[in-house]
C-alpha cells in the first residue's frame, strides 16, 4: 500500500493518532470549560456545513441526557439561509467548526450573529489560523495544530480532531485532568487498528453501493463514512447513511445484489442487541451482498469510538477513489463543480 502514500489524503489519515496524541496534551481543557461555564448560556448550538455539520450531529446525540446545557446540531447552512427564525430569544453559546474557517456559511454566520444577536457567546474551533473563524473579534477561538489543516479535499484528521476537541470541552463525564490520557488512548487504538483497516480497504471488492448504519452518535458517524465514500468515488459509489432501528422504515430499498453494507455497533449492551438484530437479519435477507460489522471495543461512550468507525470508511473511499483512476485529493478535478472550500455561495445581507 505504499504507493497511496502519493496523495495526502492518505497520509494524513494515517497521520491521525501522532495528532491527537499531541493535541490531547496541549488542549487547555479546564481552563476552556471555565471559560465556556462563564457565558452562562444553558443552550449550546454546535453549527458547521458539511462535515462540520455531521460534527455537531454525532456530539449532539453523544451528549445526549447529560446534565447541564442542552445540545443542538444547527447547520451553518440553515441559519445563513433562515437567519431570522433562528436567532433570536434567549442567549446561545455557538460553537462554529471550520476546516478552512473561510467557507461562505462560515462568514455568514459570523455575519448573521453580529447583525441579529452581536451579544450571544461564539466558541470557533478550525484548523486555520488565519481565517475568518480565527480571526474575527468577538469570540474565543481554537485553533488547531496546521497538521490538521487538510490539503486533501476530503476532511479527515480535521473532523476527527475538531470531533474530539468538542467532546473534551463538553462530555462532563471525562475530567479536564485525564483529557491527555483519553486522546492518548483513542491514538494507541487508532494506530493499532489503522493496518487491519488499511489491509480490509484494500481487499474490500469495490461495490456498486455502499450503506453505513449506527445507532445514536454513530448513526451520524455513518453519515459522514458514507460522505466520504460519494466525496472520494465523485459520485461513482452512491452510499446511503441511517440509523439501525430506521434502516427498516424504507431506506433497506436502496440496498442491491451489489450494494454492501457497514453497521457500526454501539458499545451499549442495550442499543447493541438492536444491532446484532438487524445484522442477523442482512445476513439472511441480502446473500449477494458483503455485510461488515467492525468491531472497536473502548471503555468510553460511543461518542469517543466514532472517528474510529470513521477513519475506516476513509481507508475505503481512497482505495476506491484510486482504483477509479481519480485524483484521490482533488476527485473533480476538471469538472468544476465541487471544490475544497465551497464556493459559488452568494451572501445576501441580513438586516435586523
Amino acid at each position: 500500500m505504499t504507493y497511496l502514500t502519493r496523495h495526502a489524503t492518505f497520509r494524513e489519515i494515517l497521520a491521525q493518532p501522532d495528532i491527537w496524541r499531541d493535541w490531547g496534551a496541549r488542549l487547555p481543557v479546564a481552563v476552556l470549560r471555565q471559560w465556556i461555564a462563564a457565558t452562562g448560556t444553558d443552550d449550546v448550538w454546535f453549527c458547521g456545513a458539511g462535515t462540520s455539520a455531521y460534527i455537531g450531529d454525532i456530539l449532539a446525540a453523544g451528549l445526549e441526557g447529560q446534565p447541564g446545557p442542552r445540545f443542538h446540531s444547527v447547520p451553518t447552512t440553515d441559519i445563513v439561509a433562515r437567519p431570522h427564525a433562528y436567532l433570536k430569544g434567549a442567549p446561545k453559546l455557538i460553537v462554529s467548526f471550520g476546516r478552512s474557517g473561510n467557507s461562505t456559511e462560515s462568514i455568514g454566520l459570523l455575519d448573521a450573529l453580529d447583525a441579529l444577536a452581536p451579544d450571544w457567546p461564539r466558541l470557533n474551533i478550525t484548523c486555520n489560523a488565519t481565517s475568518a473563524l480565527a480571526t474575527r473579534a468577538g469570540a474565543k477561538v481554537i485553533t488547531l495544530p496546521e497538521a490538521t489543516h487538510d490539503q486533501g479535499f476530503a476532511m479527515t484528521s480535521s473532523f476527527s480532531t475538531m470531533l474530539l476537541t468538542a467532546a473534551a470541552l463538553f462530555d462532563t463525564t471525562l475530567p479536564a485532568a485525564l483529557t491527555a490520557q483519553r486522546f492518548a488512548t483513542l491514538a494507541d487504538t487508532l494506530q493499532t487498528l489503522l493496518p487491519h483497516f488499511t489491509a480490509q480497504a484494500a481487499t474490500a471488492r469495490r461495490p456498486q453501493r455502499a450503506v453505513f448504519i449506527g445507532s445514536g452518535p454513530l448513526a451520524f458517524a455513518a453519515r459522514e463514512a458514507a460522505l466520504k465514500v460519494m466525496e472520494l468515488a465523485a459520485g461513482q459509489i452512491p452510499a446511503l447513511w441511517d440509523s439501525t432501528l430506521g434502516f427498516r422504515h424504507g431506506p433497506k430499498s436502496f440496498t442491491t445484489p451489489g450494494t454492501d453494507l457497514w453497521l457500526f455497533r454501539s458499545l451499549d449492551p442495550h442499543t447493541r442487541a438492536y444491532d446484532d438484530d438487524l445484522l442477523a437479519e442482512l445476513h439472511t435477507q441480502f446473500p449477494h451482498s458483503i455485510i461488515s460489522a467492525p468491531e472497536i471495543l473502548l471503555p468510553y461512550t460511543d461518542l469517543w469510538s466514532a472517528p474510529l468507525y470513521v477513519a475506516l470508511a476513509q481507508l475505503l473511499a481512497v482505495h476506491w477513489s484510486d482504483a477509479l483512476g481519480l485524483n484521490v485529493d482533488d476527485p473533480f478535478a476538471g469538472q468544476g463543480t465541487l471544490t475544497r472550500v465551497v464556493s459559488g455561495v452568494k451572501l445576501h445581507p441580513v438586516h435586523p
